[in-house]
């Protein structure tokens, strides 16, 4: 069972890119010790900037480093990153195109116990709706790696939203990696899931369980939200009769409504969306939140055979 944080692999991959670049800047808004940073901190105080609790400042602060050249990675909670500092993200980092990823951590329902406040269910929507904003939710520790070793490369804005606890291993340390282009894991005719993020270990038993029950299941990790995957999802769409598609999200304005977007006007299948509801959330860990919504492995599995009906031939 995996021990390693996305957030921990964020700080080691960034800590050691910074022995030799001297322009990576790591800003923080009170949150070292629950982003995992302290490590970078500690060895790179003259690159490490911390701007306390204050988020819209984190975002100002940040992209006025990256217009200085600048390879700035600003990490905070994903809820309040996504909202108190929202005009922010819009004007300074989006709108003037800087060089600054975004990183919201404990994103989704990490801090299940702490309840509505610190829930980051609507922040997909916020930050994809933004023009020239990408929004990424890696899955575990070495597709984390991968995905920060591309935004070091590149200089456009991007929003990476990681879970607080370690993630079941779905990939190996060498997997293949391509920036803004989705992993289909495996195709199917049945049907296809759709997933990202944390939920996607819970997605990869789903469609396991399934296969050894006979049904021809597919698997997409839509890790790169935007800019999607098209061309991966009309590919499914059109060898399967049904694509489910399972979020750690609202069910307005995220893989979810996108997926259905495409698939309504290229080629029309019945998608259904397994998402968070669209009211408070129940506190609780996040493994019991998932159950309690049908997002775990189960309700996943539930949803496709419920969308197939009683009569498929297996």
């Amino acid at each position: 069972m995996n021990q390693i944080t996305n957030r921990q692999v964020i700080c080691d991959s960034l800590t050691e890119a910074a022995k030799e670049d001297k322009d990576i800047v790591v800003v923080c808004s009170d949150s070292r010790g629950s982003a995992s940073l302290a490590p970078f901190a500690e060895q790179y105080p003259n690159q490490f900037v911390e701007v306390g609790i204050a988020e819209q400042n984190l975002v100002s602060v940040s992209a006025g480093l990256a217009s200085c050249k600048k390879k700035v990675f600003a990490a905070s909670p994903a809820s309040f990153l996504s909202t108190r500092s929202y005009e922010q993200v819009k004007v300074d980092v989006a709108y003037s195109k800087t060089n600054v990823t975004l990183i919201g951590i404990s994103g989704g329902v990490s801090y299940g116990a702490l309840g509505m406040t610190h829930h980051s269910c609507q922040d997909i929507a916020a930050m994809a709706s933004l023009p020239d904003m990408r929004v990424y939710l890696p899955c575990d520790r070495f597709q984390t790696r991968k995905l920060i070793e591309a935004l070091l490369e590149d200089e456009k804005p991007a929003y990476v939203r990681v879970s607080r606890s370690a993630t079941e291993d779905v990939y190996e340390e060498n997997m293949d990696f391509k920036l803004d282009r989705a992993n289909v894991i495996k195709d199917g005719t049945d049907a296809v899931i759709i997933s990202c993020g944390e939920l996607l270990p819970y997605a990869v038993k789903a469609a396991e369980e399934l296969e050894k029950e006979g049904y021809r299941i597919g698997l997409i990790d839509m890790y790169c939200l935007k800019p999607m995957d098209e061309r991966a999802v009309v590919d499914a769409a059109e060898k399967a009769d049904l694509i489910v598609t399972a979020e750690e999200h609202s069910p307005y304005g995220g893989l979810g409504s996108m997926v259905a977007q495409i698939v309504s006007a290229n080629c029309p299948k019945k998608v259904v969306n397994l998402a968070l509801p669209d009211g408070h959330i129940i506190a609780g860990t996040n493994h019991e939140i998932f159950k309690y919504y049908g997002l775990d492995d189960q309700g996943i599995k539930k949803a496709v055979l419920d969308g197939l009906g009683q009569g498929l031939v297996k």
